[in-house]
């Protein structure tokens, strides 16, 4: 085994952490089985299915509203409104892909921040403010080169 086989290994036994809905109670083991109304529910079209049954955000689309159809439609309570309706995630930009911190006027990001979340510093480069951030999505999809992350906590 060759040092990159070696490291390969690593990567591939860890498991990429799905980013879960807003008003997730905890665990989905319970989801197993469930015919996903929260998807049906999602005005935007961002819970998709996991392998396993469980809801996960894609921001592929949109971002979330926080209208809670979602918790309304689960007949299990995994989603509730009585849970904190944070999306527990953390945002980033990546510099070395952004295309204003490449010397490129955009502000594609800034536009559908509703929360003022995202600030232009020096020359017109993007930092996300986490104190306002409600990793709501939206800035995802319209980033034109991809820049923008959305990491589970």
């Amino acid at each position: 085994m060759n040092r990159r086989e070696f490291f390969k290994a690593f990567v591939s036994l860890s498991k990429k952490e799905l980013l879960r809905p807003p008003y997730a109670k905890g665990e989905f083991y319970d989801c197993s089985g469930c015919e996903a109304p929260c998807m049906e529910a999602c005005e935007t079209g961002i819970i998709s299915l996991a392998k396993d049954g469980s809801p996960y955000l894609s921001f592929s689309k949109g971002g979330c509203t926080f209208c809670g159809e979602c918790a309304k439609a689960c007949p299990k309570g995994v989603l509730s409104l009585s849970s904190s309706e944070r999306i527990r995630a953390l945002v980033r930009i990546n510099p070395k892909v952004c295309g204003a911190w490449q010397g490129v006027l955009c502000f594609s990001c800034k536009e559908p921040c509703l929360d003022n979340a995202i600030k232009f510093e020096g020359l017109g480069k993007p930092v996300i403010l986490q104190d306002r951030c409600t990793s709501c999505g939206f800035c995802v999809s319209t980033c034109p080169a991809g820049a923008i992350e959305v990491v589970p906590l």
